[in-house]
Formats: C-alpha cells, sequence, structure tokens
C-alpha cells in the first residue's frame, strides 16, 4: 500500500446511517411534512404516515430529519414531540418492536416471560409519566406488516385503545396498505401516503457534492467525478449506491497513495461492487466493436470519465492503422457505438449545438478492459 496525503476525512458522513444537517433535493417534501405534522400535532391529533420509496430514495434520511426537527422544535400545542425509531429488518415481530418501544419510554422489560398485552400495559405506563406526542417510525416495515402484525392498529389507534398520543410512521419500498386490515388502512388516508421519486442524476449529483464536502479532503476530487458516479448511479436513482461507488473509490485513491480521486478509482469501485461486464460478454463482440471499445478505454485512462465522439474517432482511426486495419467509415463507427450503447458497455450523450456528442465507459476499469480487449483483438487476428 503507498502512502499518501488522507483523502477519507470524515467517512462516517458518507455512510447511508448518518443525517445530514440538510437534505439535497428533499427539503419540498421535508417542508411538506413539517407543515402537516405541526398542524396536527399542535391540535392534539395523530398524523399517521405511510412512507414509501425504491432503496437509496432518502426515505430513511427524510423520516429521521423530519423527526429531529419536530423534537428541536419544542412544545407543540401541549407536549413536547419524543420520536422513536426502529428499523423491522432485524426486529420483524409484535415483540421485538415493543421491547425498543418500551426502552425509549424509559421502560426495560426482559426479554421473556411476559405477553404481548402485558406488555402494552407497561408501554401506556411509561408514556404516562413521560407525556408526549409519541412519534414512532417504523423502517423496514414490510417483513412487519406482511406478519400480520398488531402493533399498526394498536399504535395507529392509540387513543383508542388507550395508548396516548401516538403517530405512526411506517416505512418502505413498496405499498402496505394491501396488507394492512381495513381498520388499519383508514388511518392512512390520502395524504397520510408520500410516495418519493427515484433521484435523478442532478440530484444525485448534488447529494454526492454535500457529502464529499463534509468526507473528503479539499482539493482531493473534481465535479467531473461526481457527475461520473451520479451517471453511474442514475438508472436506479440509488443514492446509497453512489455514496458507496464515493467511498469505495477514495479508499482505492489512498491505497494507490494518490492525491486525488480518478475516473480510474470511479471504475474499479463501481466494478468491485456491482460488476456488469464479463470475459464471456466481451466474447460475443464483434471485431469492430472491440475495436472501438479498446479506443475508447486507451483514451479514458486517467482521470477522464468521458471522451467527444469526434475525439474517439481520431483515435479508434489510428488504433486501426496501428493493427493494419481498413478505415471505418463514419456511419459504421456510430451504427457500432450505438450497438456498444445497447450492450449497456458505453454512454452516449447528445452535446450541445455544434459540439459532438460524449462517450462515456464506467463499467470496468480502462487498465483492465485494454488488457483482456488487447487480448481479445490479438486472437480474433490469428483466426
Amino acid at each position: 500500500m503507498s502512502s499518501g496525503p488522507r483523502i477519507l476525512l470524515r467517512e462516517e458522513t458518507l455512510d447511508p446511517s448518518y443525517v445530514p444537517a440538510k437534505l439535497p433535493r428533499r427539503d419540498t417534501e421535508l417542508a411538506l411534512l413539517g407543515r402537516r405534522f405541526h398542524d396536527a400535532l399542535g391540535k392534539g391529533l395523530p398524523f399517521h404516515l405511510l412512507l414509501t420509496g425504491g432503496i437509496g430514495s432518502g426515505k430513511t434520511a427524510l423520516a429521521r430529519h423530519l423527526a429531529a426537527d419536530l423534537e428541536r422544535g419544542g412544545r407543540l400545542g401541549s407536549w413536547p414531540v419524543h420520536p422513536s425509531y426502529i428499523n423491522c429488518w432485524r426486529r420483524a415481530s409484535d415483540r421485538t418492536v415493543l421491547l425498543d418501544l418500551l426502552r425509549s419510554v424509559g421502560v426495560s422489560l426482559p426479554d421473556r416471560g411476559y405477553s404481548l398485552s402485558e406488555m402494552l400495559d407497561v408501554f401506556e405506563q411509561g408514556i404516562r409519566k413521560t407525556p408526549a406526542h409519541h412519534l414512532v417510525i417504523l423502517d423496514e416495515a414490510s417483513a412487519l406488516v406482511k406478519q400480520g402484525t398488531k402493533l399498526a392498529y394498536l399504535l395507529s389507534r392509540g387513543r383508542e385503545v388507550g395508548l396516548g398520543s401516538i403517530t405512526l410512521v411506517l416505512i418502505a419500498t413498496e405499498d402496505l396498505l394491501p396488507y394492512l386490515d381495513a381498520a388499519s388502512r383508514s388511518s392512512f388516508g390520502v395524504t397520510h401516503r408520500l410516495a418519493l421519486a427515484p433521484y435523478d442524476r442532478a440530484a444525485l449529483t448534488d447529494i454526492l457534492a454535500s457529502r464529499a464536502e463534509l468526507a473528503l479532503r479539499p482539493g482531493s476530487y473534481g465535479a467531473e467525478l461526481l457527475e461520473q458516479i451520479a451517471r453511474v448511479a442514475a438508472p436506479n436513482g440509488d443514492a446509497r449506491f453512489a455514496l458507496e461507488v464515493l467511498t469505495n473509490a477514495a479508499r482505492l485513491a489512498e491505497d494507490d497513495g494518490a492525491r486525488e480521486l480518478s475516473a480510474e478509482h470511479v471504475r474499479r469501485a463501481k466494478g468491485s461492487i456491482l460488476p456488469t461486464v464479463s470475459e464471456g460478454h466481451l466474447e460475443a463482440l464483434s471485431t469492430n466493436q472491440l475495436g472501438v471499445l479498446l479506443a475508447l478505454a486507451r483514451s479514458l485512462k486517467g482521470r477522464r470519465s468521458s471522451l467527444p465522439s469526434q475525439k474517439l474517432r481520431q483515435s479508434h482511426a489510428a488504433l486501426l492503422e496501428e493493427l493494419g486495419g481498413r478505415p471505418m467509415s463514419r456511419t459504421t463507427f456510430w451504427r457500432t457505438l450505438k450497438e456498444l450503447e445497447r450492450e449497456g458497455l458505453v454512454t452516449l450523450e447528445a452535446g450541445s449545438s455544434g459540439e459532438s456528442s460524449q462517450i462515456a465507459m464506467d463499467e470496468l476499469p480502462a487498465s483492465l478492459l485494454t488488457t483482456l480487449l488487447e487480448e481479445r483483438l490479438a486472437q480474433s487476428q490469428k483466426t
């Protein structure tokens, strides 16, 4: 491992569980929910919420940010807000969730020896000792709800069943209403549901810029690199994946003793997390496709993440001359590029008026791809 300047100064701020002071591209949703919760809780009414969205769409960060804002805001009506966050992925039963809720109101019970009814009685006693608007956030709630939970009904009907002022927030990647009983479903009306759209490329770039500023040494990354990572993560709109690629790229740069991250570090990081190109995939490519891909891979070694199509065509022409091949017409060159795009091996982005398109390749490190393609081309020339 080479020694070099530190790049990851605050790695914890790139962790998905970290809740930043600001939520880029979710400020509209945060303001909307803030108004709804303030209005309801200020009148002494619960505001139950079903929050859905794909992986990495910011559901957890939004809910935790909302909870922190409400808690910091002081009293709403007669009481302060007391949030409790529970991830149901590892606590996928009413009993284990309730044990965490008991701890949140200052009560500790053994894991065994009490029925659910007895635990609810103790929970009610704990709530009475600490009067508040109890905001219960159940993350990854699908696992719990699909088991036929009784807690969704009990917590969403807190006043009716004697549990006091409880607001329930269910977070999931899917719509949970079909799995809830009719009484529980009625607590989540049209205004009590919010589905988060996937982040687009611009939003992912903003998120990466915000987190990079917190986590990385100034001057160790550039805007083009963040845009490259956003391009990689954009098909699924997954901010978690984007942050994971950034983290791993920074680690690779440190291991190399580099002073800054490069496009190659991003490709290596992406390939190690979610490889999409295999040698078998390359075996199926035509000689024309291999040649264009090799020219691109050679041109993208180092810091570059994309290349103007005109420069790529020049690089490809030089490669053909080196290999003793015949020149490729402009039509064949573009047809080959479109074929590679359909294979998911390159990304084509239209340039502005008068400028050539930008060609990017993010799937494998250019250095590794160059080696594989040169070997493959050498074999095809022998046959």
